[in-house]
């Protein structure tokens, strides 16, 4: 496995990230122990850098993982809080289930434009603080927009970015793909940590999982890249496939068995409140009932955490 520099925040990160969304309540809703197997799987093929969110619901998994393992893992996880409280509350809720005095990575989760960096700013200068303190290595933002990677390039104090890239631009919010690789390449010229999210668009490009790798993998400006995996077969592909070595179909195959889908379940009740959190607009209502475009969607799952009837899953 190929380690690298994470911009300046002297974390040294392997270039393949373990992407913990998916093993969590929002997709695959995985035990504790299970979820920590996979986590433990990758960490002993070389996996050191782990993607993560108090969204996300996994960070019993990750502490569960990390138990009893010798080697250094970074972690990287994420907040939606807006004022100092929230903030505060969401750091020591990380350090203390995370069983971690100090957190490599604290980030502002999923913003959108400049005027969202604006409205997340106190929360924002509590974990600069925090990094000043020594209890956060590294301040972050992760993003789908053109115009946040954009508005980091002029923001000294953020260390690190987490964009949305993909071989077809699948979920970037505001933009083309050249547009969000210009954006990406100017923040890493500033000395920004870079890495990636959704390679693979969610899910939607795993047919073409070669090609997508590919591409990724030949950014010169993208030190590590998060892919979601809820498999050891998943784990075992994605690293050979980053060390450079031949995939076996069989494994190609198991691995391809897992592939999700968006479920929306019968009694729906077509609030809408799932459109309103889709950031992709790949979900409407039609004949009352919640209906997504799979040209749109990422299977993020962040649409079922807003439905008030659990009727939303990943599959």
């Amino acid at each position: 496995m190929e380690y690298i520099q994470l911009g300046q925040t002297g974390l040294k990160v392997s270039r393949l990230c373990f992407g913990a969304l998916v093993i969590g309540p929002l997709q695959k809703n995985m035990t504790v122990k299970e979820g920590a197997a996979v986590i433990r799987a990758a960490l002993e093929k070389g996996v050191n850098f782990i993607d993560t969110a108090e969204l996300y619901g996994t960070y019993e998994h990750i502490r569960e993982a990390l138990r009893g393992f010798g080697g250094r893992a970074v972690v990287a996880t994420k907040s939606y809080a807006y004022t100092a409280g929230d903030a505060a509350r969401s750091v020591e809720k990380a350090r203390q289930t995370l069983d971690m005095d100090v957190l490599d990575i604290f980030m502002l989760h999923e913003q959108e434009t400049r005027l969202t960096l604006k409205g997340h700013r106190e929360a924002l200068e509590y974990y600069l603080n925090e990094r000043e303190k020594g209890r956060i290595q590294a301040v972050g933002v992760s993003t789908h927009n053109i115009e946040v990677v954009r508005a980091v390039c002029e923001m000294p104090e953020i260390d690190v970015v987490h964009p949305l890239v993909n071989i077809s631009g699948i979920g970037i919010g505001d933009g083309t793909l050249g547009e969000m690789l210009d954006a990406v390449k100017a923040a890493y010229e500033c000395g920004k940590g870079i890495y990636s999210m959704k390679p693979l668009g969610g899910g939607n490009l795993l047919k073409s999982y070669d090609e997508c790798m590919d591409f990724v993998l030949g950014l010169p400006y993208v030190h590590s890249i998060a892919i979601g995996m809820q498999s050891a077969e998943e784990v075992e592909m994605n690293v050979l496939k980053f060390e450079g070595r031949e995939i076996p179909e069989s494994l190609r195959k198991a691995a391809a068995s897992g592939m999700k889908r968006l479920h929306i379940d019968f009694w729906c009740a077509g609030c809408g409140k799932c459109v309103k959190r889709c950031n992709q607009g790949a979900l409407t209502i039609i004949e009352g009932k919640a209906a997504a475009d799979p040209e749109k969607c990422v299977l993020c799952g962040y649409c079922s955490s807003a439905c008030p009837e659990f009727a939303i899953k990943i599959c």
